[in-house]
């Protein structure tokens, strides 16, 4: 990918995961005339830009897409799709590199906070309707899977362990999902081609793929511009901007504000990850046996995944302070299974979140002389567990083997904690605060405190800690963001005008 076109944008978002391409489709819905610049350090990984690689049928193809957004050689390859950082408090901590940002690779898990896990700065009644809109951006559904033969029976017997004493908002049900059904009951996965929408394809948005945003530049508490290096050539170029939204993920956007000297006291501080406790559980032979089940396969020949238990959820409350969700094997990122040693659809994987002790200790710092593969300033992650955490992993660690017991027969000695970092949900790095007292980055509209017409976005704004998986949330919050970023745009165009007409 060449450098960008133009040398001058209203709007220039770096990251095109989730929460940018959110920022980008509201400026281009609301702001008819403003000209809009999305920068991503890595490749597009197919057409339509920021796909699902879940959509991709072709097994190949999927893996080398896989490949591609792991980042530049030699890579620690993570997860499929990532690349471990290599930092040892945090061994698992991986990013993706790709247009899509990890919205092309993520589980589409979108539950709604509740009980502590809601955002206090935030009015409930505003952070209600952001989750509204995240929900229409992303496409999400709780009856994706309402054809998967074994989904009523594994959600009857969680609900028969977990419902007594839940309020009803708060019971076990089918986890909603960003995905489209198709009519032959297989989805399609929701990546940020479908928040984008229409802005992927308009003259007005440039989707500048391979293409690093090295500084945010500003001048006098402004932002001016971006400073980008073509990851490909290496040729540097400076584009001017009105706004800037940085949104490269919880580990690269602190990253990016600290390579730009906008160092706020909490920056890259409050870092939560959540502890994970998995199992894998096999379901009895009579429920397996009486079920209308699929054809033995575990993906349509067209791509897309095949019905069989679906994803249920275990909501997180004040008694039950951990997140569940239990999902059939080939719509869980972590293998827990053969799943072709076995009847497909018969074998679940439970996966419980904890919600981390939020201390100011736990934290990203960057380094001044060394770098990474990209030459951007070394991530160090500075991250423990403390007693209250410990606490809450045996918990976790307890619910999850109530939970197999209710469903079938355990597979493997017990519930296992998954290496520091494993959850890819990492939060509170640029966190949000009602007032500029030092321990946030940002006001309640994502506005980085005495920077004019710079927003932070993603998972890493949210404050509070949470057990759920935090998409939906961060797209909420980029929603509520973007509208102030509307109101900029606006403002400063208007203002042009005047001093033209003058």
């Amino acid at each position: 990918m060449s450098l960008p076109l133009s040398c001058a944008y209203d709007v220039v978002v770096v990251g095109s995961g989730p929460t940018g391409s959110t920022y980008v489709r509201e400026v281009f819905e609301q702001c008819p005339d403003a000209r809009i610049l999305l920068l991503d350090a890595g490749p597009k990984l197919g057409d339509p830009p920021g796909g699902h690689v879940k959509n991709i049928a072709d097994d190949d193809l999927r893996a080398r897409a896989q490949r591609a957004a792991e980042g530049p050689a030699p890579a620690r390859p993570g997860r499929p799709g990532t690349r471990l950082l290599g930092t040892p408090q945090l061994p698992a901590a991986a990013v993706s590199t790709n247009v899509g940002g990890m919205g092309a690779h993520w589980t589409a898990a979108c539950p709604r906070p509740g009980d502590s896990e809601r955002i206090a700065c935030v009015p409930d009644d505003a952070m209600d309707r952001h989750l509204t809109r995240a929900e229409e951006l992303l496409h999400v559904t709780s009856h994706a899977f309402d054809r998967a033969p074994f989904a009523d029976v594994v959600r009857q017997r969680l609900s028969a362990r977990f419902d007594r004493g839940r309020p009803l908002a708060r019971r076990v049900v089918p986890m909603p999902l960003a995905v489209t059904a198709r009519a032959d009951g297989t989805h399609t996965w929701s990546g940020t081609d479908v928040i984008l929408g229409p802005a992927a394809r308009d003259s007005r948005v440039e989707i500048a793929d391979s293409c690093l945003c090295l500084r945010v530049l500003h001048d006098a508490g402004a932002v001016t511009g971006v400073s980008v290096r073509d990851v490909g050539t290496g040729q540097e170029a400076t584009i001017a901007a009105s706004a800037v939204v940085v949104a490269a993920d919880a580990l690269r956007t602190p990253q990016v504000l600290h390579a730009s000297g906008i160092r706020p006291a909490a920056l890259g501080r409050y870092l939560n990850d959540q502890p994970q406790i998995v199992h894998a559980v096999r379901l009895p032979d009579d429920v397996v046996a009486t079920a209308d089940t699929v054809t033995g396969r575990t993906r349509a020949e067209e791509g897309g995944i095949v019905p069989q238990s679906g994803v249920s959820w275990v909501p997180f409350t004040a008694a039950h302070p951990f997140h569940g969700q239990v999902m059939q094997l080939d719509a869980s990122p972590v293998a827990l299974a053969d799943e072709d040693a076995v009847r497909p659809g018969s074998i679940v994987g439970l996966g419980w979140f904890c919600a981390k002790d939020i201390t100011a200790e736990d934290r990203v710092t960057f380094s001044d002389t060394a770098t990474d593969a990209f030459g951007m300033p070394e991530i160090a992650v500075h991250c423990r567990y403390t007693d209250r955490d410990l606490d809450s992993i045996e918990g976790a660690r307890k619910a999850v083997a109530e939970a197999g017991a209710a469903l079938g027969t355990p597979l493997g000695e017990a519930p296992f904690l998954l290496p520091a970092g494993s959850s890819l949900h990492y939060q509170g790095t640029t966190r949000m605060g009602a007032v500029d007292d030092g321990t946030s980055v940002c006001d309640t509209f994502s506005r980085v405190w005495n920077t004019r017409g710079l927003w932070v976005a993603g998972n890493g704004v949210i404050p509070t800690a949470t057990a759920c998986n935090p998409t939906l949330t961060s797209v909420a919050l980029a929603s509520r963001g973007a509208g102030a970023l509307v109101e900029y745009v606006r403002d400063r165009a208007a203002t042009a005008v005047g001093s033209t007409a003058a």
